[in-house]
């Protein structure tokens, strides 16, 4: 009986791990996703300025949206790898049940999120 608790809490640990790891892939294809809307978006005020006006209007750009963009969109790759090697991590030890909590890759993307909304930051701080 008790070999039996021990597969169904192993299962739910299993599962709970699974779903962690699909929300680091949502959160970084979220984050990939805005980085190639701020690549983007000049273009678009381009194309726009064109149907409103039939002039081409140019844009003054600095070139930091394609920079800051191709940041996040690497930021998201890198969080995709993390979290399956993450994933695999602790995958190994619930196999082995000996499962240690550790908060490195956390502290890693929550630097990397900082560094990125700082960047953004002082890209946007011209137009406010």
């Amino acid at each position: 009986m008790e070999n039996k608790e021990f597969k169904k809490t192993n299962a739910t640990d299993h599962l709970a791990n699974e779903r962690t790891f699909l929300a680091w892939i949502r959160t970084a294809i979220a984050i990939m996703a805005f980085g190639f809307v701020v690549v983007k978006f000049s273009l678009f005020v381009k194309q726009l300025s064109l149907v409103v006006t039939d002039k081409n209007i140019v844009v003054p750009s600095k070139g930091y949206s394609g920079l800051i963009g191709i940041f996040l969109v690497a930021l998201g790759a890198v969080m995709s790898l993390l979290a399956y090697l993450r994933f695999k991590s602790i995958e190994r030890q619930l196999n082995s049940n000996s499962y240690r909590s550790s908060s490195g890759l956390i502290f890693l993307l929550t630097l990397l999120t900082l560094v990125g909304s700082i960047f953004l930051v002082f890209y946007l701080l011209p137009n406010a």
